[in-house]
């Protein structure tokens, strides 16, 4: 692995080059940002995925219940462009999974749409809807909305401190784009975190002054679910189960499941899209249990043996306060 890096490494400087620039542009105004009169809030990572993302967006969704809410994304994965405001009729391939995901779970509570450009998507939402706040999905690099406050990810597992640029890493852009946050939050830490631990990565991500830095864990469901019914996972009277993942980065899931069953896994790439000889394997199990994400894009074929687990972020010690 070492020597792989090594030998992409020349091609880290080319694209970390390419993006210097292309900030420095931002930042002395010779590619424009446009500001709006609304809050608008950005969650998003310096790596290529598996940080979070949705879940926080669901999280800001509770934590500004009572406003008018729209969440605004790219649809990553979708196979059309442009504008489409997001209803429940649509699907995975239509509108990307997770945007479906998020409109299915809170329905009316929420606008949710997607547009690539995402200046094009704010002026469609607010010519056409009423709205307090608007929190844009994975847009950490998307620099053309001057946004009112950056929310940066980064997993426990590997902080953006201790990653590298694409393509010897995984970073987008470079360690300074760090800068740019507002809030930073460590994903998918354990459950006991010690003090110790916090410190010791908050020294590693050398916050600037004014950034606050906060600790998150994954909080699972105790139940089961699908359109039609739930089952709490105590009642489960397996000792073998299937699990069906198709995202970045699936241990976590796994290593849950794995605390209760004995575990069969189908391991896809992250938004993957599912073949007919992968369903027809995946029908022939007793039973599956797959993440919320991959179950959306499972749904049109309808198995009646596929359920999904529930997952929610979790602040340790303390969570942010955000006000509009």
């Amino acid at each position: 692995m070492q020597s792989l890096r090594n030998l992409l490494f020349p091609f880290s400087i080319l694209y970390d080059g390419i993006t210097r620039a292309r900030n420095w542009a931002f930042d002395n105004g010779y590619l424009t940002q446009e500001a709006f009169d609304i809050p608008i809030i950005v969650v998003g990572n310096l790596s290529t995925g598996g940080t979070g993302k949705t879940p926080m967006i669901e999280w800001l969704i509770e934590h500004f219940k009572g406003k008018r809410i729209a969440v605004l994304s790219r649809g990553y994965g979708r196979e059309t462009n442009g504008y489409i405001e997001i209803g429940n009729h649509h699907t995975a391939a239509q509108v990307g999974d997770e945007p479906l995901q998020i409109k299915l779970k809170y329905g009316d509570a929420i606008v949710s749409a997607v547009c690539e450009k995402r200046v094009d998507g704010i002026k469609e939402l607010l010519k056409n809807h009423s709205i307090d706040i608007i929190l844009l999905d994975d847009a950490f690099q998307h620099r053309y909305v001057k946004a009112s406050h950056y929310i940066l990810l980064t997993s426990y597992e590997k902080l953006y401190s201790n990653d590298y640029l694409l393509p010897a890493g995984n970073l987008r852009e470079s360690r300074k784009g760090a800068n740019r946050a507002h809030t930073i939050v460590v994903t998918k830490c354990p459950d006991h975190l010690s003090q110790v631990e916090k410190d010791s990565m908050t020294q590693q991500l050398k916050p600037l002054m004014g950034q606050k830095v906060y600790f998150s864990t994954i909080e699972y469901g105790e139940r089961i679910c699908q359109s039609s019914e739930s089952i709490l996972l105590d009642e489960l009277k397996l000792d073998k189960i299937t699990a069906v993942t198709g995202i970045a980065k699936p241990a976590p899931f796994i290593n849950f499941l794995k605390k209760q069953f004995d575990v069969k896994h189908l391991e896809y790439g992250d938004h993957h899209r599912f073949r007919e000889s992968e369903i027809d394997n995946i029908a022939a199990q007793d039973i599956v249990i797959t993440t919320e994400k991959d179950y959306i894009r499972l749904s049109p074929w309808d198995l009646p043996k596929v359920y999904y687990l529930p997952m929610k972020i979790k602040f340790l010690a303390k969570s942010p306060v955000y006000s509009t």
